[in-house]
């Protein structure tokens, strides 16, 4: 039955998102005692008020929209290829988190069977089978951010909001997770908050950006999808923009002409024929 394979699949598909969340780190130079995780994934899943079987979850009418132009890019025999961007969906349209019944419907709507979702679900650490806060707060905690302060910034956090890492607030507004890296090493360390990058910070900006959230007014992000809290741009280092100051130069020249002459097929007369061959194909 489609519950027994829920127990059977949870605990062998989560296990190494378990693994990496879950981990011990030892920072010795930090005269830290080793830590572990306050985050458990569950390892199948378990029956809530809110999250049963039974519990009715359906795509809104813009949803459905979106969810239609998602089946559209897959031949129907792949419609399986589908899964991971329409969890996505149905996890934003539930708060920040995917509820049994929400999986379900993703199965149905692109007619797979629900184990094909579960695999997926329970694998990848960016779906939430459980509540988190409207501020989802994930704190890189990998070595260039550790290095950089990370762990004083999740302190700050902890304190601060009085959680654990791994917790929620009690109001429901917060939720701490260390995470493995997330990619902004030039500017660590720093928190992914919801969708949004907030970098090099510190003691003082991480307590700034909490108050902002709670008034409901996080600070607005760049054009790059992040913020740095130091009020420099993007990446750029101590001295500024040292290059590509004439954009518009820039902007004007062709993409075809930007290829390696090798690469420029005005120039160079390719037989496709004579490339199948070579290919093997």
């Amino acid at each position: 039955s489609s519950k027994m394979m829920r127990k059977v699949l949870f605990p062998v598909a989560r296990v190494a998102a378990a693994t990496a969340t879950s981990r011990v780190r030892v920072a010795a130079f930090h005269g830290a005692k080793a830590v572990s995780s306050n985050f458990h994934p569950l390892a199948m899943h378990k029956d809530e008020d809110d999250n049963t079987p039974e519990t009715y979850f359906d795509f809104t009418e813009e949803n459905h929209a979106r969810a239609q132009l998602i089946i559209d890019r897959y031949p129907e025999n792949y419609r399986q290829a589908g899964i991971i961007p329409m969890l996505d969906l149905a996890q934003r349209q539930a708060g920040g988190w995917l509820p049994l019944a929400a999986m379900d419907k993703v199965a149905k709507v692109l007619d797979v069977p629900p184990v094909r979702v579960y695999e997926v679900a329970t694998f990848y650490t960016m779906f939430n089978r459980t509540k988190v806060g409207k501020y989802f707060i994930q704190l890189c905690g990998t070595t260039p951010c550790m290095v950089c302060g990370s762990e004083e910034i999740k302190k700050t956090i902890e304190d601060h909001l009085h959680i654990k890492e791994g917790e929620t607030t009690a109001d429901g507004l917060f939720t701490l997770r260390e995470v493995e890296c997330l990619g902004s090493c030039a500017n660590a360390p720093m928190v992914q908050l919801n969708d949004d990058y907030y970098e090099c910070l510190t003691k003082e900006t991480t307590i700034a950006l909490l108050e902002a959230c709670k008034k409901g007014a996080p600070p607005k992000v760049g054009k790059w999808g992040s913020l740095p809290m130091n009020g420099q741009v993007s990446c750029e280092g101590p001295m500024g923009k040292t290059s590509l100051f004439d954009m518009e130069a820039l902007t004007a020249v062709k993409p075809e002409t930007m290829f390696r002459k090798d690469m420029d097929f005005s120039q160079v007369k390719v037989n496709p024929a004579d490339v199948k061959k070579q290919m093997n194909y």
